[in-house]
């Protein structure tokens, strides 16, 4: 059984489809674009040719790497051609919106957890996604300031690093993400604790995200920020008449 919710002093963050719907943020980018150009596209099968492109050798960080990506995709979905529509997509993750729930959610959350972000974006994005959320962070990881990208451990080893320079240690996190590849696996492996954020329950596959080599079963499983938020209140509440 894994420890109770409010036995963690850390909650650690995937951003870019945890809490910043950059799904949502992409189909309405190049929706806009083929409106535009007299012409529609399908926002899932546009995930799905990001998906492969964004992963494919030659990848920059993100979200630089959307003019490269969109260069990729855009003959496939039938769009228009031109360096100024990748830097128009690259550009539009500075007004993605976070989802209804996050920062509500996230702000609950930051009252009894010190909460640290780490995401695979560059610092320019994080900023607006942080923003956005409220600047609810504690701290913050980003790609271009670690040099590596999830699920690559030593990501995670700079943020164990840092929670140690504070007076914690890797027991006294909760890792929280809704990436079975770039999160939970690896979490796993590493013997952290980890809160599976199943952004997707109502859709089939996984969308923008690359799929796993295979399922990691998480410690703790909501389908949303709110449920998570929900349930620490409720262990909170229970503690609490327990005291009394």
């Amino acid at each position: 059984m894994p420890k109770p919710l409010l036995n963690f002093k850390y909650l650690t963050f995937d951003v870019v489809g945890t809490l910043i719907d950059f799904e949502g943020g992409l189909k309405d980018c190049l929706a806009g674009i083929a409106a535009e150009a007299g012409t529609t596209v399908d926002g899932e099968a546009a995930l799905t040719l990001y998906r492969e492109a964004r992963y494919a050798p030659d990848v920059g960080l993100f979200p630089d790497d959307l003019v490269r990506v969109y260069s990729v995709i855009a003959p496939k979905l039938g769009l228009p051609a031109g360096t100024r529509f990748g830097e128009r997509l690259r550009d539009s993750a500075a007004s993605w919106a976070g989802f209804p729930d996050s920062r509500d959610a996230m702000a609950r959350l930051a009252k009894r957890y010190k909460l640290i972000a780490m995401t695979n974006a560059q610092r320019w994005a994080f900023t607006h996604f942080s923003r956005e959320l409220g600047d609810p962070f504690y701290a913050g990881f980003t790609a271009d300031d670690t040099g590596v990208e999830k699920p690559n451990p030593a990501f995670f080893q700079q943020v164990f690093d840092y929670v140690e320079r504070d007076g914690g240690s890797k027991d006294d996190i909760l890792h929280v993400a809704q990436s079975q590849y770039h999160d939970i696996g690896v979490s796993r492996s590493l013997g952290m604790t980890n809160c599976w954020i199943q952004r997707r329950h109502a859709q089939k596959g996984y969308g923008g995200t690359i799929e796993p080599a295979e399922f990691t079963q998480p410690d703790f499983h909501f389908r949303s920020m709110a449920e998570l938020a929900d349930a620490v209140d409720a262990a909170a509440e229970e503690a609490k008449a327990a005291s009394a």
